[in-house]
């Protein structure tokens, strides 16, 4: 069975808490449920990860290469518009990447409008809230199903 993993990155476990004009009421628990529901239903295994620690992201896109991840699906949260550590970690990944996000990060403070991952994933979506995921998902099931 093809495995997909999920990682979440920096305050990802307050959802549910946090700023719920951006990212809803969900908690992280239920996001993880719906994207094993979805992957049950696609037939994959979605391996979910998170970490409010930069380094630990790194090392674990790095176990990622090593297992021989089918794809990686990424919400680094903050970390999309300034960690070139995270963005070096996956362009070592040979597999498809998705890079995704609840709100629509180009409609938000300036500052949010740069992804310094953008470019060496294979794409990108944001804006729809827990449907980014759901959206991520099936894209990178398609995808790997393409390579």
């Amino acid at each position: 069975m093809k495995t997909i993993l999920m990682l979440h990155g920096i305050n990802h476990n307050m959802f549910g808490k946090r700023d719920p004009v951006q990212y809803g009421t969900i908690t992280l628990a239920e996001i993880d449920a719906r994207l094993q529901a979805l992957g049950v239903e696609l037939g994959v295994r979605v391996e979910s990860f998170q970490t409010n620690c930069e380094g630990t992201m790194c090392e674990r896109i790095h176990r990622a290469l090593e297992e021989r991840c089918d794809a990686v699906l990424i919400n680094a949260g903050a970390w999309t518009h300034y960690s070139y550590g995270i963005r070096d970690a996956l362009a070592i990944l040979t597999c498809p990447v998705v890079e995704l996000h609840m709100s629509n990060i180009h409609a938000r403070e300036p500052f949010r409008h740069h992804s310094v991952l953008a470019e060496i994933v294979d794409g990108q979506i944001c804006g729809f809230g827990v449907e980014s995921y759901l959206l991520a998902l099936r894209a990178a099931v398609s995808q790997n199903r393409q390579t």
